[in-house]
C-alpha cells in the first residue's frame, strides 16, 4: 500500500512544457545556440537539466542558466500560460482528504512553484515543497527521512528517467507519467515500477485514512 507520494512538478502536475520550451529557446538565442523544434526539445530533454543545456551550450554554467531562466520564465509564462493537467488538482485534493501524505521536489524556481500552486488552488496540500533542485536524488532521500516515510509505502512520481533513477537509488517505488516532457520509450527504458496514463491508476494502491 502507498501512503506517501512525492511529486515532480513540471510535466507531472503543471502543464508547462511550452512555457519551458519557449524559455529555453530564448536562452539558446541569448547564448548563441540555434533553436530546436519542440519535438527535438522533448526528445533531447534530460534531468538534471544542465545535461540538456550543455548538449547545446557546452560553456554555459549552472549559475548563468539559473539566473537567466529565472528572468525569462515569468515573461514566457505570461505569453504561454502554464496550467494544471486536466483533472489532476481534483485527484490531489481527493488524495489529501484520504490522508495520503504528499510532497514536491522540483527543479523549478521557488517563485514559479509558489505562483503555480496558488493558481491551481493547491495551497496547503503538500507537506513540503522543495524548489530549485538540480539532482533530485539527495533531496529525495532527505525528504523521506525528514517526514519518516516508510520506503515501501512511498512513491516518487516524475516524467523523466532521472526521477525513476533517483527513486531507485533511495529505495522508494517509482512512477513515470506518460503526459510529461519525456516520451514513453525513454521512460520504459528506465523501468519504473509503474507507468501511469492517469493518476487515478494509483487509487487501488493507496492506503486510505
Amino acid at each position: 500500500m502507498i501512503k506517501n507520494i512525492i511529486f515532480d512538478w513540471s510535466g507531472v502536475i503543471s502543464d508547462n512544457l511550452v512555457t519551458v520550451y519557449q524559455t529555453a529557446m530564448v536562452m539558446f538565442e541569448k547564448f548563441g545556440a540555434p533553436k530546436v523544434s519542440l519535438e527535438e526539445f522533448r526528445k533531447e530533454w534530460e534531468q538534471p537539466y544542465m545535461i540538456f543545456y550543455n548538449k547545446y551550450l557546452p560553456k554555459l554554467s549552472k549559475a548563468e542558466e539559473d539566473e537567466t531562466y529565472k528572468s525569462i520564465y515569468p515573461l514566457m509564462a505570461e505569453k504561454y500560460q502554464p496550467r494544471s493537467f486536466s483533472g489532476i488538482c481534483e485527484i490531489l485534493k481527493r488524495f489529501n482528504i484520504a490522508g495520503i501524505k504528499m510532497a514536491v521536489i522540483s527543479s523549478d524556481p521557488a517563485e514559479t512553484l509558489s505562483a503555480e500552486i496558488k493558481t491551481y488552488g493547491l495551497d496547503g496540500i503538500f507537506l513540503e515543497i522543495n524548489s530549485e533542485v538540480h539532482d533530485k536524488t539527495e533531496v529525495l532521500g532527505e525528504c523521506v527521512k525528514r517526514n519518516q516515510f516508510n520506503l515501501p509505502e512511498t512513491i516518487f512520481i516524475g516524467d523523466t528517467t532521472h526521477e525513476v533513477e533517483a527513486g531507485k537509488i533511495v529505495g522508494v517505488k517509482t512512477g513515470a507519467v506518460t503526459w510529461g516532457f519525456q516520451n514513453l520509450d525513454k521512460l520504459k527504458f528506465s523501468a519504473p515500477d509503474f507507468i501511469l496514463n492517469d493518476l487515478n491508476e494509483l487509487s487501488p494502491l493507496l492506503h486510505h485514512g
